[in-house]
């Protein structure tokens, strides 16, 4: 590795400066740079929005799968044990506000995934595909521990996705906690859904899909 004025880099494509962010909230970030992206290093944990403004928490299941405004939640609903694991999910209403993300930083855009993906070593012609795609950037992005049924990832990006679960859009229910994780874009595929990316425990590569705009994601923040 080498050290210098800017930060450490660890081989070709993981280098870290170690830095952070901080939200409306004082909640705190570290921020990696993968390639020629600043990323946070951890999923959005705040309840506001970066005007100061309050996000609505919605805790019932129906009232979650129901709400077509702005909302998050915490895994089972539970802030004091899953906040700090895996910050909080929020629907697509809210990352199309547009003030998700400390000032400075974004939700990144379906093509701002595919810059990351490609990084790592996915092809254009993978990158544009729907599903699972790639070949070992899933395992790149997942960190080295906290996955069941052996799905830890090498985390060799630095990204060190969690599997935080999902919570479905059609019940509310919260879900697959140690095998699956999501992440909003901040691109619309239509009306009713927009893109997001999905890492499984069982697989090594990335998924790239659209889905409905009430289902419960992660959010990581990208620098303007």
């Amino acid at each position: 590795y080498a050290t210098n004025s800017a930060g450490t880099t660890y081989g070709e494509q993981i280098e870290y400066f170690f830095s952070s962010i901080t939200d409306i909230e004082g909640n705190e970030y570290p921020v990696i740079k993968i390639g020629t992206q600043f990323w946070m290093a951890e999923n959005l944990g705040t309840t506001k929005f970066n005007d100061g403004s309050v996000i609505e928490n919605i805790t019932d299941n129906y009232g979650w799968a129901d709400i077509t405004a702005p909302a998050y939640s915490w895994y089972n609903n539970d802030k004091d044990t899953y906040k700090p694991k895996y910050g909080a999910f929020y629907n697509w209403y809210a990352v199309n506000t547009g003030k998700l993300c400390p000032s400075g930083w974004h939700v990144p855009s379906d093509a701002e995934y595919k810059t990351l993906e490609k990084h790592l070593g996915m092809t254009q012609e993978h990158a544009d595909n729907l599903g699972p795609r790639g070949t070992d950037q899933g395992s790149q992005m997942k960190s080295t521990s906290g996955w069941i049924d052996n799905g830890d990832g090498t985390n060799t990006s630095g990204f060190t996705a969690l599997p935080g679960g999902v919570r479905n859009h059609t019940t509310g229910a919260f879900m697959n906690e140690g095998s699956v994780t999501g992440f909003w874009s901040s691109t619309e595929n239509s009306q009713e859904q927009a893109f997001y990316r999905y890492l499984f425990g069982d697989q090594d590569n990335v998924g790239r899909d659209f889905l409905v705009k009430s289902s419960g994601k992660y959010i990581r923040c990208i620098k303007d």
